[in-house]
Formats: structure tokens, sequence, C-alpha cells
């Protein structure tokens, strides 16, 4: 699928005169495959996963972010595939505005696929998610190591919904998700209250 139709629902939700996300030109921000984790300060506050597949971003809405306990199984809902130049979006998205409120980039860097099948061979990672099960290593400065998301819930009869889970066994040192309103920014290092006190006095 071209990477225009791919980005068709999350350009036709969003009036680029008004927000300061990016539109999308396809453009890899830097070496891939890339993931990046926002705090979203919406109508609810949440977390966005993020995972670089092809030309764009496949994206989860994680209420209570990643954890770093492999017992905790977070809920991960599907949305709109987002550009490869969202990873690097910080700021506020006006009121009134579809997802309208502050955001911040917490963590961010790059993942290596994992997925294989029965017999050991790799697995196209899109494929692996299309499956509804894939594995990957995250390499970022707060996430580190292997995790999984897998889909329990499909989208026929309800909202589709993921699992993401850290591995078992995986002693990577990684940060779980922290308090949002006290996390901080992996790019500029402000949290949520300065993004928004910035964008007010611009």
């Amino acid at each position: 699928m071209a990477e225009r139709d791919r980005l068709r629902d999350y350009r036709g939700k969003r009036d680029f005169d008004r927000t300061g996300e990016p539109r999308g030109r396809g453009v890899s921000p830097g070496d891939g495959p890339r993931f990046v984790v926002q705090i979203h300060d919406a109508s609810t506050m949440h977390f966005d996963f993020r995972l670089q597949v092809d030309d764009v971003l496949k994206s989860w809405s994680v209420p209570k972010g990643p954890s770093a306990d492999p017992k905790d199984k977070r809920l991960a809902v599907p949305t709109e595939d987002h550009p490869l130049e969202y990873e690097e979006f910080e700021g506020v998205i006006p009121r009134g505005e579809y997802g309208g409120g502050t955001v911040i980039v917490w963590d961010h860097g790059t993942y290596e696929p994992l997925s294989h099948d029965r017999q050991g061979r790799p697995v196209d990672f899109a494929r692996s998610l299309e499956r509804g099960h894939a594995t990957f290593r995250l390499s970022g400065s707060k996430l580190r190591g292997e995790y999984a998301l897998t889909r329990f819930r499909g989208g026929q009869d309800g909202e589709e919904a993921w699992l993401l889970v850290k591995r078992a066994g995986d002693t990577a040192r990684t940060h779980g998700a922290p308090d949002p309103r006290r996390a901080r920014s992996a790019v500029t290092g402000r949290t949520l209250a300065q993004v928004a006190s910035d964008a007010a006095g611009e």
C-alpha cells in the first residue's frame, strides 16, 4: 500500500493549518527501524507507542505505558498509522483538534525485529503484526530489551486490542513508564507542564 494511502486516516483527522503535527513526507529521521514513546495529555493521559514499519509508524495507545516488569501485561489499543517524522514531534495540539493536548517524547531509539516461525526462520515484521504476534528488542535511552505485542481481541465484534509485555528473563536494564506529569522529555528534558507553558508564551 502506498505511503499516501497509509496516512489517509492520519491526515483526514487533522487540520494542518492549525496543528503543528507533521503532515508526513515519508522521510526517515535516521537509521531504522525506529521506535518512539510519547506521553500525550489529551482527553485522557496516555502513552503512545510507535514502531517504524516500512514507511510509517505503526501506533498503539498504551494507557499505563510500557512496563519493565514481565508480569505486567499492558493494554495497547491500535490507532492510525503516523508519519515517520512524528518521532520528533513535541508540542501542544490545539484544543478542538483531534488529540488536542500536550505531547512530549518520553523515549526513542531503534529496535530489532525478532519474530521467527516454528522452524526458527525470521518472519517479516509487518507480516508478524498482521498475524497478531511480534517480538522485538528495543534500544532506547530508557526502554531496553525484548518486548512482544500480542493481539488478543479482533476488530470484528469490538475494538481491536493488543498486549505489550516485556519478555521474561530479559536482564536488560530498562525503565518502566513513570508518573506522566513528572516525566521529562528524552529530547528537551522538559515536562508536559513546561512544554504547555512554553507554547502559551509563544
